[in-house]
């Protein structure tokens, strides 16, 4: 709703304040003479004064700052200091500083007045042969009262309005376009007649925030167990037999899951704790709001595998991108090199010929699209033939890439993948590899039912204490 909210209101203000405007013609809706520059921007400052009078929706003026200059509406210009410009001699002479021209407006009190009354602002002159840009910037008070339908108090929302009429071009085709900025904040005061009662979705917030500290502090605990574990098994190790423990084997203490967990819990504390904020008014950053809880709820379903894996069909996935992720990633590292080369090569030789090629990440995009086979006749028949040598450029270019990474790249990929699920899989027919530390395991036979793992005195430590240390006897049972 909020979008939404914001959405429609721009679509409005763009058809109430742009004169002649079309959805969906924002690229092409310009001017091309100075009368036609004048009218649209003083169409634009008519409406303006006029929106008590004509707008279907509930706006407000935003009056200027008291004591200041700043009034409600602000009518700019942006030209070069000195700008004389004669192509018939070819000649110029131009001062680079830019100079801003503003002209305040603001609306009567109660009411405004008539356009035809008001004839202020109709005496600004542009300075064409020098101009840069012409502004216009208000704000506008709303409120979105559609989320009475959730039973929500609704938001109140300041919108900040710039028309720019773009000249730096000097093509003679002043681009225009209008942005709109919304801020929102708690309503000073309300009230909603039959409004529901929230309490019990509070309740359930508070509960989320409870049990997730309550699995953050338990998997932090599994955590820094596991740690002190490796540490004392290293120290052992290097002790007892004189050898150090690969990273593999230190690795077998830390558990992947708990960590996931831990980011996860995060996550969803503090995005629980900022939706709380957001329905009680205090404040209205749901971009954030959204990112944390969205990225909370991935994580939690991408821990849901973890216990599929404790059956050995369905733990095939998990086991083979733990085994080809580092090749997986040092591949990577070496062909981002090539891909990095050819987005830079296209944005500097193709970006003015090609639209997919303006930016280096429209760069980037496009040829990440055409790894996977997608749009490949559009990518070459929209490339402009103004230049044939650049255009014999894009051929050579677009063909390499595409043979490359398609041909090559992609399947040295997959190949890698699938290197390490034949490796799994011939693992889990034959005798798998034993490591120090599973061999250092395989050496105690007794079963954990013998009584030799028990402590002869119980522990009166907390079960979230961290502090007592086991015996190294007790540490392969940790371990198993």
């Amino acid at each position: 709703m909020v979008v939404t909210f914001k959405e429609e209101n721009t679509i409005a203000f763009k058809h109430l304040f742009l004169k002649d405007y079309v959805d969906g013609a924002d690229d092409s809706y310009a001017v091309y003479t100075q009368h036609d520059l004048y009218d649209r921007v003083f169409y634009a400052v008519d409406k303006y004064l006029a929106i008590p009078n004509e707008t279907i929706g509930r706006y407000a003026y935003v009056r200027g700052q008291s004591g200041g200059n700043q009034s409600a509406l602000m009518l700019c210009q942006q030209y070069y200091r000195r700008g004389r410009i004669d192509p018939a001699n070819d000649t110029f002479n131009i001062d680079p500083k830019i100079v801003t021209d503003c002209l305040g407006v603001d609306p009567e009190d109660p009411h405004p007045l008539p356009p035809e009354l008001d004839r202020s602002y109709k005496n600004f002159t542009f300075k064409f042969h020098k101009l840069i840009n012409v502004t216009i910037q208000f704000k506008l008070k709303a409120i979105n009262i559609q989320t009475i339908i959730n039973n929500e108090i609704p938001d109140c929302y300041t919108f900040t309005i710039t028309i720019t009429f773009d000249n730096k071009a000097h093509s003679g085709r002043v681009k225009i376009h209008l942005n709109n900025r919304a801020d929102i904040k708690e309503c000073k005061g309300h009230s909603v007649f039959g409004r529901g009662d929230n309490s019990f979705r509070l309740f359930f917030d508070v509960v989320v925030i409870l049990v997730c500290s309550l699995s953050f502090i338990l998997c932090a605990r599994s955590i820094i167990r596991g740690l002190m574990l490796q540490h004392e098994f290293s120290q052992f190790f290097q002790r007892r037999y004189n050898q150090s423990v690969c990273l593999s084997d230190r690795m077998e203490f830390l558990n992947g899951w708990y960590i996931l967990l831990v980011i996860s819990d995060v996550l969803t504390v503090l995005g629980t704790i900022m939706k709380i904020g957001i329905e009680s008014k205090n404040f209205a950053d749901y971009d954030v709001c959204s990112i944390l809880l969205g990225t909370s709820t991935l994580l939690v379903w991408v821990g849901v595998i973890r216990y599929l894996t404790f059956f050995q069909k369905y733990n095939i996935l998990i086991v083979t991108l733990r085994v080809a992720l580092p090749n997986v990633i040092r591949f990577c590292c070496c062909v981002a090199v090539i891909y990095l080369g050819y987005c830079f090569c296209g944005w500097i030789v193709l970006g003015p010929y090609h639209v997919k090629f303006r930016s280096l990440s429209m760069v980037s995009e496009c040829l990440f699209s055409l790894i996977n086979g997608d749009d490949m006749f559009i990518t070459f028949a929209e490339m402009q033939q103004n230049s044939y040598l650049v255009w014999l450029f894009s051929q050579i270019y677009l063909y390499t890439f595409i043979s490359l990474f398609i041909y090559m790249v992609l399947s040295l990929f997959i190949a890698l993948i699938t290197g390490s699920y034949e490796t799994i899989k011939h693992q889990c027919e034959g005798e798998t590899p034993v490591s120090q530390l599973h061999a250092y395991i395989a050496e105690c036979k007794d079963s954990p039912k013998s009584g030799k793992y028990r402590r002869d005195s119980t522990s009166t430590c907390s079960v979230f204490c961290c502090c007592e240390q086991a015996p190294l006897q007790d540490n392969t049972l940790l371990v198993n």
